[in-house]
């Protein structure tokens, strides 16, 4: 490096100064300290990219272990797991480096581009996974005759090969296409080229188009479902003969009443089965999954749109607040995905009962 970091310039910490929570201006002490409040919102950043890390590594560990996960739709899982896992362990630790730095960058030009083109591979490929699982998710419930076993594992595969096919391809252009600069060694920056025919590329390729998808997707997942256990419901047997058999439901308990002649007979049924339950479990995981992603997301990539493109002079503050909301999803979509999937709580415990 070129020299000792200057802890004082991050932007987290002039944010705290500029509320009261700093000591003398650093033209005065040369050099002022950082501030109690940047000391505390960089270490929850640490905090952040070690759960990342750790709850990833645990999923994927479970699902390496064991052999009931060794099937769809768990390939998919692991595929975002292991993107999670690269942007904690390749991504986050150089980026809080830079917040250290001032958003400055003193590691070189070449660990620049490296750090930039893992930075977008593997938040690319986590959105994208996000979007496979959505998608499989979808085809399941819509066309579970057609979407067999077989089926099910090739176009998953194909969905994985894909998705970090597409990420390299993204992450790659502008060192194999010259497609823009990362690196200004006079200013000491490093970023994600501006070249504003990239910038459209990269965003609507990374975010906007698997944005549309897992919108889209969502809603036929919810009207799917919806058809599917209102249908069940909606079932009556009407009477064929005058003196016949009837059966129809009652509509406010969840019972079945059956006149036969002229007697009558009432019994309680069970209000959902077994796979309705499953379904609204289902649709509900997968509406919190793509809602998280979404926030987490959208206010970054709408600022890297809209700031090459109108020159606007975004402050530096909420450039890493953007950037850390977005990497915060690698962290979310593992406690998501297990947290709707009673056999993964069931696996962590033996993985954990195991060791002890």
């Amino acid at each position: 490096m070129d020299g000792p970091l200057n802890l004082s310039a991050t932007p987290w910490a002039a944010a705290a100064n500029r509320s009261g929570g700093g000591g003398p201006p650093a033209a005065l002490a040369g050099r002022a300290p950082l501030s109690v409040f940047g000391v505390l919102l960089l270490t929850l950043l640490a905090l952040l990219a070690a759960a990342t890390f750790l709850w990833n590594v645990l999923v994927l560990a479970t699902i390496l272990r064991v052999r009931a996960f060794h099937r769809v739709p768990h390939n998919l899982v692991a595929s975002l797991a292991a993107s999670d896992v690269m942007v904690a362990a390749l991504v986050m630790p150089l980026s809080l480096v830079h917040e250290l730095a001032g958003r400055r960058w003193r590691l070189g030009r070449r660990l620049c581009q490296v750090w930039i083109a893992f930075d977008v591979l593997c938040c690319t490929a986590s959105i994208w996974n996000v979007t496979a699982i959505a998608l499989d998710r979808y085809w399941s419930l819509s066309r579970h005759l057609e979407y067999t076993l077989r089926a099910r594992r090739c176009i998953s595969n194909a969905m994985i090969a894909l998705t970090w096919a597409l990420s390299a391809v993204i992450a790659l252009a502008p060192l194999l296409f010259g497609w823009g600069e990362t690196y200004s060694e006079g200013s000491q920056e490093c970023q994600v080229s501006k070249e504003p025919s990239y910038t459209v590329f990269s965003t609507f390729g990374a975010f906007y188009l698997p944005l549309c998808v897992v919108l889209f997707v969502y809603w036929k997942i919810y009207k799917a479902a919806k058809f599917r256990i209102g249908s069940r419901k909606s079932n009556s047997i009407t009477p064929i003969a005058p003196e016949g058999l009837e059966v129809k439901e009652a509509s406010q308990q969840s019972q079945m009443v059956f006149t036969v002649r002229h007697a009558t007979v009432t019994f309680q049924t069970d209000g959902d089965t077994w796979r309705e339950q499953k379904e609204k479990k289902a649709v509900l995981m997968v509406g919190i999954l793509i809602g998280v992603f979404v926030l987490c997301w959208i206010p970054f990539f709408i600022t890297e749109l809209i700031n090459p493109l109108c020159s606007c002079d975004i402050p530096p503050i909420w450039k890493s607040i953007f950037l850390w909301l977005g990497y915060s999803n690698s962290f979310f979509n593992p406690l998501i995905y297990t947290a709707f999937n009673k056999n993964y709580n069931n696996a962590f415990r033996n993985l954990f009962s195991r060791q002890h």
